[in-house]
């Protein structure tokens, strides 16, 4: 293998030429209109030294120019002919290309290879952004441009800050290392590892990833975005936190769609709700967020209030109710499968699950099963009234039921086709039943606790009384009808109204249960799927 032979700079021209022995090297001294050619470069100042060595010194108005593709400007050039390496300074260095502009004080540049680097801060210009840093290389072949420390990119929609920056021109794509900040007017990233294209508005960031604006704060080990198509994807321990609703819904995979602003996240799902003395926890194969039509609504008249207020600025009012009415979060949460929850006074499991934080209603869908202190509730369909993190009222509807277990054996039961009850302080307190009304409970004696008697009535509308989980009174309308029994005539097998069931093995004991689910028994599975099937009929 031969090594390439070094060609001769040649002088193209000077208006004046003369010999300066003082500086040795066969050093001539070229004044006015300077020009040399080495192969296809071309390098012109206001005057230079030639050296014998293939080397030269020039000064005033350098520009290098290199196959018409690199042009390279400043003050002063020292330039080896053997290396093809300019060194070029001065008060403005600039380096163009049809993709950017470099400025700096001081330029290295390997005219051979095409690699160039500064070490005292320099600024790059492309169509669409500006980068500054202390420290920078250009690689022209490949079209590559890597900054270090104190890198700051800067766009119209947003300011990039990192340690360490690959920019490539053509596709004008960031590629970043390091802790990053990307800030955008509303919203915030931050990331250690991941890329950019500023063409195509395509972005992917890694390593504690995260993406806050003013409510919401998106993380997860990745994050993808695709801004002109609306769409998201995060991936492994991705979590959303609502900050005003005090929401956050966690999983290992979450996709994002911008135009109808809905997430969905997979993957061990889990949503909590943060409230003041308590919080819950809930887990379904799939969590959906979302808003509901109220705001899509108001949001279109905001809109249109924009629209207004853009073309008759002097005679705009603005609509104070319609703006607090947007601000208002009507946000939904969807669970659908394997739905379970847990507080410390309040958990349950159904099939889905709708819940709307603007009214504070939980909706449960298939088979749903509910446990407040000893009760359990079961129906077809349920619907639970929150207020603070505290159960105000629910809905039984269809086939309700409430059992409380009295001791191994025997169970309190209240049953009637549907049910409303009402809480204090998170303790069902009373219970107004509508149509086909039956209970079944055990009364104590006050004094030594002991089993006094077991009373069963039936009424077609009646009312519960309860204080501390135990019966106090029942008011019976319409017809009704009752027993009392001594406990001695009654065979605690045989006091169990149709449909009774007890699912305590199924209760969630902690927020790290509601990730084990077990499918209730065969009977229920089939309930469950002909209610499923009569609601899309």
């Amino acid at each position: 293998m031969h090594a390439q032979k070094v060609s001769k700079i040649e002088i193209v021209n000077a208006d004046s030429f003369e010999f300066d022995e003082d500086l040795g090297n066969g050093a001539k001294r070229l004044l006015g209109h300077v020009q040399f050619k080495q192969d296809n470069i071309l390098m012109y100042a206001d005057s230079a030294y030639y050296y014998d060595n293939n080397a030269l010194d020039a000064f005033g108005n350098i520009h290098i120019n290199q196959g018409d593709s690199i042009h390279l400007n400043g003050d002063n050039l020292k330039y080896n002919g053997n290396t093809k390496i300019a060194l070029v300074n001065g008060k403005t260095v600039t380096l163009k290309d049809k993709d950017m502009t470099l400025t700096t004080t001081q330029l290295d540049f390997n005219m051979q290879s095409n690699i160039g680097y500064y070490t005292q801060k320099g600024k790059i210009v492309t169509r669409e952004n500006t980068l500054t840093s202390q420290f920078g290389y250009y690689y022209s072949n490949q079209k590559n441009l890597y900054f270090k420390k104190d890198v700051v990119l800067l766009n119209q929609d947003y300011k990039m800050y990192c340690d360490t920056l690959r920019y490539h021109t053509p596709t004008e794509t960031a590629f970043f290392q390091g802790p990053t900040h990307i800030i955008g007017e509303s919203n915030r990233i931050y990331c250690e590892n991941g890329w950019y294209n500023t063409k195509t508005d395509k972005a992917q960031f890694n390593k504690n990833a995260w993406l806050k604006n003013k409510d919401q704060k998106l993380r997860g080990d990745s994050l993808y975005y695709d801004q002109k198509n609306g769409y998201g994807k995060a991936m492994k321990n991705v979590e959303i936190l609502d900050s005003a609703q005090k929401v956050s819904i966690q999983g290992h995979l979450l996709e994002y769609f911008e135009q109808a602003e809905k997430s969905i996240v997979t993957n061990r799902a889990v949503m909590i709700q943060y409230f003041k003395e308590d919080t819950l926890f809930l887990h379904a194969d799939t969590l959906k967020a979302s808003y509901d039509s109220t705001y899509f609504a108001l949001k279109k008249i905001k809109e249109n209030e924009e629209l207004n207020k853009n073309k008759n600025k002097k005679d705009y009012k603005p609509n104070v109710q319609m703006e607090d009415s947007v601000g208002s979060a009507h946000r939904m949460i969807y669970a659908y499968h394997k739905v379970k929850f847990y507080k410390k006074d309040f958990q349950g499991l159904c099939d889905s699950l709708v819940y709307c934080s603007s009214d504070s209603l939980m909706n449960l869908y298939t088979t749903p099963i509910l446990w407040n202190e000893a009760n359990q509730l079961t129906a077809e369909f349920v619907n639970v009234k929150l207020f603070d993190g505290k159960i105000m009222q629910l809905n039984l509807m269809n086939n309700a039921f409430i059992v409380s277990q009295y001791d191994s054996l025997r169970f309190n039961q209240i049953k009637g086709k549907t049910m409303t009850g009402f809480f204090l302080e998170n303790e069902l307190r009373k219970i107004d039943i509508y149509g086909n009304g039956e209970t079944i409970y055990y009364i104590k004696e006050d004094a030594d606790s002991s089993l006094v008697g077991v009373n069963k009535a039936e009424c077609s509308d009646m009312s519960v009384y309860i204080h501390d989980s135990k019966v106090e009174k029942i008011k019976m309308y319409k017809k009704p009808s009752g027993t009392m029994k001594p406990p001695n005539e009654v065979n605690p097998a045989d006091m169990k109204l149709k449909d009774f069931n007890w699912f305590s093995i199924y209760r969630p004991i902690s927020h790290e249960d509601i990730f084990n689910w077990r499918d209730l028994p065969s009977e229920n599975i089939k309930q469950r799927k002909k209610t499923a099937a009569s609601k899309k009929q």
